[in-house]
């Protein structure tokens, strides 16, 4: 079905890797496009609880946009390229858990799809950066936005003013990935977070990652008057009635995603 990802269902996490190796894995118009159609169809997969996006071969998760593509493209074309489906907001809105396996360059484009994602999981040998400012543009994949709720104006400006790349030891400290690992664990490590997290009810995954996306989108009352409804919305579900009796019970709970 795809040309540029590779779609791999283990369990139930499910692997999507973008395949473009030779290209440092670039996000052209059909990479994102497939990444777009590979997340519908995990979305729909209701043994699919978990997914984990990463970038094929040893040097990249994705390097950036096919800046291929970019060559005699008028403000108007790009505008319009830029506001058809958005891969970005498709992966930020995307209700089941989205995590990045860091394993190379995170560069432009591509630290703004890992900013997308909500969990970073990176090598030791990740670089990351928004590099646009090289090119005499600025990052439009929502780099100025959440890059900032993510590390604080004053270091993404400097990012972005600069176009310096930082290493995973840097990412770490300031929050942009969650956990570094050796090169040779990464996979390993992400995938046991991955599991771990597809243990838990799909319903409560779904109103959690609602609920913490609205701290940075919303007012302190606001994001918290939200989360008393979703909170009080779980309690409409099989998977709490499941919890409580495992917890009174002291088994491990069987979530079924109702």
């Amino acid at each position: 079905m795809f040309e540029n990802i590779l779609l791999e269902r283990r369990g139930r996490v499910a692997l999507i890797t973008i395949n473009r190796p030779d290209k440092l894995n670039a996000l052209n118009i059909k990479t994102r496009e497939e990444l777009a159609n590979a997340l519908d169809e995990l979305r729909a997969d209701a043994e699919i609880r978990v997914v984990v996006l990463t970038g094929a071969g040893e040097k990249a998760f994705v390097a950036g946009a096919d800046i291929n593509e970019f060559a005699g493209r008028t403000a108007v074309q790009q505008r319009a390229v830029m506001k058809a489906r958005n891969i970005f907001v498709t992966a930020e809105d995307f209700p089941k858990p989205l995590i990045a396996m860091i394993n190379g360059f995170c560069l432009g484009g591509g630290c703004e799809l890992a900013l997308s994602c909500d969990i970073r999981i990176a090598s030791e040998k990740a670089r990351f950066g928004q590099p646009e400012i090289n090119l005499g543009i600025i990052p439009g994949g929502g780099g100025t936005q959440r890059l900032t709720r993510l590390v604080g104006e004053g270091k993404a400006m400097q990012m972005i003013l600069t176009g310096d790349m930082i290493d995973a030891q840097e990412a770490l400290r300031l929050g942009l990935v969650n956990e570094v690992h050796p090169v040779t664990d990464l996979e390993a490590k992400t995938m046991d977070l991955a599991n771990k997290i597809a243990e838990k009810s799909p319903v409560a995954l779904a109103m959690a990652k609602t609920a913490v996306k609205a701290a940075a989108r919303t007012t302190l009352r606001a994001g918290l008057d939200q989360e008393i409804d979703l909170f009080a919305l779980c309690f409409s579900s099989e998977d709490k009635e499941e919890g409580v009796r495992a917890f009174l019970e002291k088994r491990k709970p069987e979530f079924k995603g109702r």
